[in-house]
């Protein structure tokens, strides 16, 4: 039934390869299942049922990336989009996590359009490289100020708008041992490392008093309190559409560049270097996103951790499927989930981020004309504390500096779509 449905043999990998490859994703990327409910529940949002949704999401994204596009492909709810969800359009912008939820679901539904009619390439190929750069870059900054400031590293400071917090307090000192910790078991290649920091931190403030341990496993929490709460109608509002536009994009960007990642590591591309099933695995993606928001979390996407599975061998979506079931299993565990604290995922934040500003080095830095606007989208982000805000300046730079430079012809239509669109939205719907 296996090779029937996941054609194994075709592919040159074996039942036990494929399980071996699912283990190995999951425990690269389990750390989800902590740092999501840690960060929604800021929202008000219950984190037992966040902690559910996060593993029901996972597992349908995983289960429809496996059977349907047959891919080693591992979804879950996606770091910087979480945080963005939190941070900004919750807490900075005051809209209510229903009303993001509806956002995300929106975005969804966007998404599946976009890959139904195959807009999906016109828009990719219309983003200059450097900007889907900058971006992913100015999320990782944006989750580094999130992981130091609730670490309590970095604290407010009227004189000097930041500041360097306590560095003696235990929130910050356990902070920066679990960066460090995660840093270094990563150079060994420790598989699920970071999961190992997180585990470690929330140990050691169990020890020092700070933690009170509340058990190991139980049953699963109600996911009545987030299920199906989503607020799409007071989502169709026009200060929304940049935010609708920021899931969205990011997203696409993310997912893509992931896909492409995952596919040339386990030579899965055609011989025109293109990913052959490729609106299958773009539909799994937008459709577990939409189911995502319906449980109570924030965009599923999918995971660039699933190349440590194809590392492994993974070649099929069995391997997906694995880290499905992986994700049900880890539902029993709710208990320890809901006793790691915010610095505890701190330096997991902290070193995804470190991950995410990596792509800086591929921007060409002599063409200032180029570098410049990634520079804006990728500061703007952490300093307006907004991904929507950082990307709709980005484009509206980019677009400027091109004009001003005598270089308006490298402007594509798209481009200047969205720069007019952001910047009629920017000074006639600033909230």
């Amino acid at each position: 039934m296996l090779e029937k449905i996941f054609k194994l043999s075709e592919n040159g990998t074996t039942v036990k390869t494929e399980i071996i490859a699912g283990f190995t994703t999951f425990l690269t990327m389990a750390y989800i299942i902590f740092v999501n409910p840690s960060m929604l529940q800021a929202t008000g949002m219950d984190p037992g049922a966040v902690f559910v949704a996060t593993c029901l999401a996972a597992t349908i994204g995983c289960f429809i990336m496996g059977f349907y596009a047959n891919y080693p492909v591992a979804l879950a709810p996606g770091m910087g989009l979480n945080a963005f969800f939190t941070y900004a359009v919750v807490l900075d912008m005051g809209y209510t996590w229903q009303v993001a939820l509806g956002a995300v679901t929106l975005s969804g539904i966007c998404f599946v359009a976009l890959s139904l009619f195959k807009i999906r390439e016109w828009i990719i190929n219309s983003i200059p490289l450097p900007m889907r750069k900058g971006i992913a870059a100015g999320i990782g900054l944006f989750l580094a100020l999130i992981a130091l400031k609730n670490a309590g590293i970095v604290v407010d400071n009227p004189a000097t708008l930041v500041g360097l917090g306590d560095m003696t307090s235990l929130p910050a000192s356990l902070a920066a041992l679990g960066f460090f910790l995660v840093v270094a078991l990563m150079h060994f290649r420790v598989k699920g490392g970071v999961m190992i920091a997180i585990l470690t931190i929330t140990v050691l403030g169990i020890i020092f008093g700070d933690v009170q341990y509340a058990g190991f496993m139980s049953l699963p929490p109600s996911i009545a309190p987030t299920f199906m709460q989503m607020d799409v109608a007071g989502a169709f509002n026009v200060g929304m559409i940049s935010i609708v536009f920021a899931f969205l994009f990011v997203d696409l960007f993310d997912t893509s560049g992931t896909l492409i990642a995952v596919a040339e590591k386990a030579k899965l591309l055609d011989k025109n270097g293109n990913l052959p099933r490729l609106n299958r695995a773009l539909l799994a993606d937008s459709t577990a996103s939409i189911t995502g928001s319906m449980l109570g979390t924030s965009t599923t996407t999918s995971y660039v951790e699933s190349v440590a599975g194809v590392a492994e061998g993974g070649r099929t979506g069995l391997t997906a499927v694995v880290v499905g079931i992986l994700f049900i299993a880890a539902m029993f565990f709710a208990p320890l989930a809901g006793m790691v604290p915010a610095y505890a995922t701190a330096g997991a934040l902290l070193y995804v981020a470190v991950l995410m500003i990596g792509g800086l080095r591929d921007i060409d830095w002599d063409d200032i004309t180029e570098a410049a606007p990634v520079v804006i989208v990728a500061l703007m982000m952490p300093l307006t504390f907004s991904i929507a805000n950082g990307i709709a300046l980005g484009f509206i730079a980019y677009a400027a500096i091109k004009i001003f430079s005598g270089k308006a012809a490298e402007l594509s239509a798209s481009l200047w779509f969205l720069a007019i669109l952001f910047l009629v939205k920017l000074l006639f719907f600033p909230g």
